[in-house]
């Protein structure tokens, strides 16, 4: 699933000698309406988003991480904010209350002994932000990339916060499977998680092995982007997102669940067990990852 999608395409794949398809939405509502109708059984879903769907009855189960890290918060180059305390009275625009990106402003407004009536957040689609930081319609975007990317290589915004500095345990996209498909076909989900999993890998071995998914990923059925900008993003600086260490770790999805419980996006806690399973990743193997386009 790509953030920027505009319309939807659909390529088939095979896993597990069963037909399947990708699909590209064009916003997180319309991916959650087709999620929560069973239309799509697997899919990167925010991981807020996850738990308000399992709280409210859907049968569904994370089985891995898409990434690490990879979000910012944009200002102007002639801003003069040099912290998140300079934000003050400031309109940031956030992808979703569901999104993580409105959980780091809210921890960067915490840590910063800063509320959110301190700020006025605004939620916006990602690729409109950059044009709107450029326009002076918002003062500040918090966003996953490659979003921050379009303005800093634009040439008129910067990085105020990275999550790599600031949140370490930062979790944001991830692989969400409904539970009738683990029920009818578990093959077919350990083995698009033992391609998640080996794919990051892949990624880590090497900047060529970047630069070559860059030029992939930027074609107009998935990101639709210059490869430039994904280049930038895979490699200023490397660490930016990292694709690794894909590991489910109860204590960080805690830590998030307080988070989502803390800004009203979840009711109540939600037992581990019930929204996530982590047995595709405790036997996943490694596969080759053969890019061909």
């Amino acid at each position: 699933m790509s953030r920027d999608a505009e319309g939807r395409s659909v390529v088939d794949v095979t896993l597990a000698d069963s037909p399947a398809e990708y699909s590209k939405y064009s916003g997180w509502p319309e991916l959650k309406e087709s999620f929560m109708a069973g239309q799509v059984k697997a899919a990167y879903l925010l991981a807020p988003m996850v738990m308000d769907l399992v709280e409210s009855g859907v049968d569904a189960k994370i089985v891995s991480l898409g990434h690490r890290s990879g979000a910012v918060i944009m200002v102007r180059n002639d801003s003069p904010a040099r912290t998140f305390r300079d934000l003050r009275g400031k309109r940031i625009a956030i992808p979703s209350r569901f999104a993580v990106d409105h959980l780091f402003v809210r921890r960067m407004l915490k840590e910063s002994g800063m509320t959110v009536r301190d700020v006025e957040l605004v939620e916006m689609a990602p690729p409109d932000m950059p044009a709107a930081l450029y326009a002076r319609q918002v003062d500040a975007y918090a966003t996953g990339e490659p979003f921050g990317a379009v303005a800093e290589v634009g040439g008129y915004a910067r990085i105020l916060y990275m999550t790599r500095d600031k949140w370490p345990s930062y979790v944001c996209c991830v692989l969400t499977v409904r539970q009738e498909l683990i029920d009818r076909n578990r093959p077919q989900v350990q083995q698009l998680v033992d391609h998640v999993l080996s794919a990051g890998v892949w990624l880590e071995a090497g900047q060529a092995n970047r630069d070559r998914a860059a030029e992939l990923v930027a074609a107009p059925d998935l990101f639709n982007q210059s490869p430039g900008i994904i280049r930038h993003v895979l490699s200023n600086p490397r660490d930016r997102v990292t694709y690794a260490d894909l590991r489910l770790v109860r204590s960080e999805l805690d830590e998030l669940m307080e988070a989502a419980l803390e800004a009203g996006i979840i009711r109540e806690r939600i037992p581990y067990e019930r929204y996530v399973d982590d047995s595709f990743q405790r036997a996943a193997r490694p596969v080759d990852i053969r890019v061909e386009r």
